[in-house]
């Protein structure tokens, strides 16, 4: 039983890679809830109303969803990471204005306190893309709340991305650009990614 983890900025291909890759290995897939998050919409319409909202939301998600991992003695590929509304979203919301300090400070004493229960993945992949590719896969996919997500917000939140995970040292890591591969219409450039993948589980077994 393993856990691995795909991060990565919005646009990256987090859910198709995870897609493709449990199809590949016979591992159980777990994705974000998008449909059906409460504050999703209301979040891109006024962000500094409802970040706190939408940052507790999805702290308490993925909490439950690590400890049920753990828990399920299958080897399960998950659709982005506790990490990443800790250190990217919720800090970039609370830099740009849009959350409080009060509510940021809250919010960040609660994850810490989550943390001391979390068992980081075994294998954290993450996707590296350019701000043109992750615009590129935003407007293919045509989700009606992206549409108003700005350039400079993505922007800074790669920077964040890129900053987390050059101190990233809770286990292996592997980084795929994402400019570089198709690996949703070419079979080579998914089987590039498989090898990588298989190369770092190699230490895990």
């Amino acid at each position: 039983m393993h856990h691995i983890a795909v991060a990565g900025n919005i646009g990256a291909g987090k859910t198709t890679l995870t897609t493709l890759i449990a199809k590949h290995y016979g591992w159980e897939p777990h994705f974000e809830d998008v449909e059906d998050n409460p504050y999703i919409n209301d979040f891109y319409e006024d962000m500094q109303r409802w970040s706190f909202n939408l940052q507790i939301y999805f702290l308490n998600n993925r909490f439950n969803t690590i400890m049920q991992i753990r828990n399920s003695g299958k080897t399960i590929i998950q659709d982005r990471t506790i990490y990443e509304d800790a250190f990217i979203f919720a800090p970039n919301l609370h830099a740009m204005g849009l959350m409080s300090t009060r509510d940021f400070d809250n919010y960040s004493r609660l994850f810490g306190s989550l943390n001391t229960f979390i068992q980081p993945p075994d294998l954290m992949i993450y996707l590296r893309a350019s701000i043109p590719t992750l615009v590129n896969h935003i407007q293919q996919r045509g989700r009606e709340y992206e549409d108003s997500i700005r350039l400079d917000y993505l922007k800074r939140l790669n920077e964040r991305y890129e900053a987390w995970i050059s101190t990233y040292n809770k286990g292996k890591l592997l980084i795929l650009n994402i400019d570089d591969l198709d690996i949703h219409n070419n079979p080579e450039d998914l089987g590039t990614v498989i090898s990588k993948i298989d190369a770092e589980l190699h230490g895990l077994f």
